[in-house]
């Protein structure tokens, strides 16, 4: 038998609570059964769940009485099989019990029921402790999900999506795995190899014992190296599986670049590549498990034979009865399945803790970012942002912001340019405080973010990106994702607000239309309606625009700049922006070039201090000059999305080379920004 191998105050609510995971004791990248241990009980205790420590007690109890029926079925046994020699002629037992029950049919018929009682109970026990099991996975997954997100920006920008979800996904598995292994099979297989040892050393002698000793020992010792063996193939497999599964959702995500460039056969065979490690990989781990399984095939089948010619030895020396090695013969076949289940559980727990060694490094990975103990709520009275000489750098050798300082008063405007690689999108990232400043202090309303609980700060800040994102579900799931509790009365206010209601009654299923991946189905204005609406939904106190009409079209654009007028009146609003025609009524711009503040001032008064500012205002213009000029000749077809057929016969030849240079210098500096 193989076993198997497997692998004001701002606060609102964000939901119903989930259960509350206690802390884990996981420490360590590198697998350890200790270590995994001292990090399971505190989920197969759990403090706060007396019913389920009950459902432990209670299961324990079962395991010893299942123990006590399955050591009892040998015995019967042996006295059925001797009331049967003995009607037949043979030596009559001399033992007691045997002489007190009726005969050979009652206890054929109580070595049956021992049999049922002994399952029943095993059965039992399993199904009582299942709550547990899983609710001991339960915790762990939520604990590292929760985790994952405390985790920093930094982190997962150094991500792989793919590769991260197949280790979450592996590692949920290997949790299961280990808690089913050490409650359901290594605590019984334990207790049944002390009950056998006890029992042969008093049914027979010392050398019973020494035989199925060194059988225990020589077979565990056996697996043991083995499965260390294995662990190595193990690893590569698991590698050479993430690595398939990283490409191949990187690739999916990335459809429509894929189909660009026509690169299937690239993408397939990149695939296919990684799929071949595994491929190889996987045979081995196959093979090396045949070599195990017979290996231990091996050593049982001798100690069993050991067992059963020292019984037969002492039957002809009249020490023991016919019984007898029906008994031992019984005990040691009984005992086979513990032995294999021993081996199937320490290969299962060392193959299981390689799946979740990258959980254990995520979980023991701090937060880069952490609320103080007991931060409070940020209080927000107007919501006025202040920047105090704020320095930052991604890379210690490059900083990033070079002691900026500036404000937006409550209820006003104030928007931020530059050229590319200014820092005005770092200034978003450390406003939100997905990282930390490295000297100096934002504030809101005096209190310095780092202060205050993230939660209650993020839920302050309302923000339209550049490149809305959406979940793959509903359009009236992704507006109600700016405040979850809100009635259906509001969320259609909140798209009415944001021009994409008209959209929405277009459309066959209204607010339960499909948006599909990353809200591919719509349009990138359409996106950006969806951006505003949950943002009004939110309805907070400070807005945050970064780059938010860049990547749209100039009619797409007015339309939504419009709406973002409206969402900002009454808050305060930070505008980062590139296109500075966009920025004009701010109450102030501050332009930043290369991490410092070079100007700041309203639009009439930087363009009359001849700056940084008029200049990029007039390549801007220029640009959009040459935009319409080219629309206006035969090159602009391609600009306006005509084909060269439709251009007509005597258009106007292509402007001179200045103008056409200008605008690829123009939308090549949107692309970096």
């Amino acid at each position: 038998m193989s076993a198997p191998d497997s692998g004001t105050a701002v606060s609102r609510p964000t939901g119903p609570a989930a259960p509350t995971a206690p802390t884990s004791a996981i420490e360590t990248p590198r697998g350890s059964l200790l270590v995994a241990l001292r990090g399971l009980m505190p989920y197969l205790w759990p403090a706060d769940r007396m019913d389920l420590r009950a459902r432990v007690l209670w299961g324990l109890a079962l395991l010893v009485l299942a123990k006590v029926a399955t050591l009892a079925t040998p015995f019967i046994f042996k006295w059925a099989t001797d009331a049967v020699a003995s009607g037949e002629g043979a030596a009559i037992s001399t033992d007691t019990i045997a002489l007190l029950l009726a005969g050979p049919l009652v206890l054929t018929l109580g070595y049956g029921l021992a049999r049922i009682v002994m399952a029943g109970l095993t059965q039992w026990r399993d199904g009582l402790f299942a709550k547990v099991a899983m609710h001991a996975v339960r915790r762990l997954a939520l604990e590292t999900f929760r985790h994952m997100h405390a985790l920093s920006l930094r982190f997962h920008l150094e991500r792989k999506t793919g590769g991260l979800t197949r280790v979450l996904e592996r590692s949920r598995e290997g949790i299961e795995t280990i808690v089913r292994m050490l409650v359901l099979h290594l605590a019984p297989t334990i207790l049944e190899f002390g009950m056998v040892i006890v029992v042969l050393f008093w049914q027979f002698d010392w050398r019973y014992v020494l035989a199925t000793v060194g059988m225990i020992g020589g077979y565990t010792l056996f697996t043991f190296l083995m499965t260390e063996y294995r662990m190595s193939i193990r690893r590569a497999m698991n590698e050479s599986d993430t690595d398939a599964n990283t490409k191949a959702v990187d690739s999916l995500l990335n459809y429509e670049t894929v189909k660009y460039f026509g690169a299937e056969k690239w993408e397939a065979a990149r695939y296919d590549r990684s799929m071949a490690r595994y491929e190889r990989a996987s045979i081995h781990t196959h093979t090396s498990l045949a070599w195990l399984n017979a290996g231990q095939a091996v050593i049982f089948t001798l100690g069993l034979t050991a067992v059963m010619a020292l019984c037969v030895m002492d039957i002809r020396a009249g020490r023991q009865s016919v019984g007898s090695f029906v008994m031992v013969n019984a005990m040691m076949i009984q005992l086979y399945q513990p032995l294999n289940f021993l081996g199937m559980i320490y290969r299962e727990i060392k193959q299981s803790l390689i799946d979740i060694e990258a959980m254990f490094a995520i979980l023991a990975r701090p937060p880069e970012i952490k609320d103080k103990p007991a931060a409070p709520v940020l209080q927000v009275a107007g919501g006025a942002v202040r920047f105090e000489d704020v320095r930052f750098s991604y890379d210690p050798d490059r900083e990033i912001l070079k002691g900026v300082s500036f404000e937006v008063p409550a209820g006003r405007t104030v928007a931020i340019v530059g050229p590319s690689g200014a820092g005005k999108s770092t200034i978003s990232r450390l406003l939100f405080r997905f990282y930390d400043v490295a000297s100096g202090r934002i504030t809101i309303d005096g209190q310095d973010i780092r202060d205050v609980s993230q939660e209650s700060l993020r839920a302050a800040i309302g923000m339209v990106p550049q490149d809305t994102v959406l979940f793959n579900d509903t359009l009236g799931y992704n507006i109600r994702y700016g405040r979850h509790d809100a009635t259906e009365a509001e969320v259609e206010e909140a798209a009415r607000l944001a021009q994409i209601d008209g959209f929405i009654r277009q459309t066959p299923k209204g607010f339960a239309t499909e948006v599909g991946e990353r809200g591919l189905k719509l349009s990138g204005g359409e996106k950006q309606r969806v951006a505003i609406a949950r943002t009004i939904l939110k309805a907070p106190p400070i807005l945050l625009l970064d780059e938010a009409t860049s990547a749209l079209d100039s009619h797409t654009e007015h339309e939504i700049q419009d709406a973002l007028d409206r969402v900002s009146e009454g808050r305060t609003t930070l505008v980062i922006a590139h296109r500075l025609s966009t920025v004009i009524s701010a109450d102030e711009i501050i332009v930043l070039a290369q991490g410092r503040i070079a100007e700041r001032g309203t639009h009439g008064e930087l363009m009359a201090r001849q700056g940084l500012y008029h200049s990029m205002w007039e390549r801007q213009r220029e640009a959009d000059r040459a935009r319409e000029t080219l629309r206006a000749t035969g090159e602009g077809s391609v600009a306006t999305g005509k084909s060269a057929t439709d251009t007509s016969a005597d258009a106007a030849p292509a402007p001179a080379g200045p103008a056409k240079e200008r605008l690829a210098e123009e939308e090549e500096s949107d692309a970096a920004a």
